[in-house]
């Protein structure tokens, strides 16, 4: 199978300090700091991309396993939030949300619900962040 791989780059302290942050790919490379990942600032930060990776492995799981089912998916939108909080003197990611609609011709609500369950438990994201509250809220349109 594929390995991928990404890589970041810190200069200075934590506060006043400045990294980026590069995917192997070239898909994408950006900026962060203390203030895109703790306060409001410009930039991305790890849980940012981290929101990204599982809101589309989520998606493509789910498309998988409606396709496994016989279904013919037309879209499936996801959004990942995650929460990052200061849990004792360290800070964790906490929860992660997902809110996925999706458009899928001949579904009923309880297949999809199952399905959409099946790939929040399934998806190798959701695997890899298994000791983080995960909820899911899908809507089927």
């Amino acid at each position: 199978m594929a390995k991928r791989t990404a890589s970041a780059v810190w200069e200075g302290t934590l506060r006043e300090g400045k990294g980026t942050v590069k995917l192997g790919s070239g898909a994408f490379e950006g900026a962060d700091s203390f203030a895109s990942r703790f306060e409001e600032g410009k930039g991305t930060n790890p849980e940012e991309l981290i929101g990204a990776a599982h809101a589309g492995c989520f998606s493509m799981a789910l498309a998988a396993g409606l396709t496994r089912a016989g279904f013919s998916p037309k879209r499936i939108s996801t959004t990942a939030s995650v929460s990052l909080e200061k849990v004792g003197e360290a800070f964790k990611i906490t929860r992660i949300e997902l809110h996925t609609e999706a458009e899928i011709p001949g579904l009923d609500e309880n297949t999809f619900r199952e399905q959409a369950d099946t790939a929040k438990q399934n998806c190798p994201v959701s695997q890899a962040l298994a000791g983080t509250e995960i909820s899911l809220n899908a809507k089927l349109v």
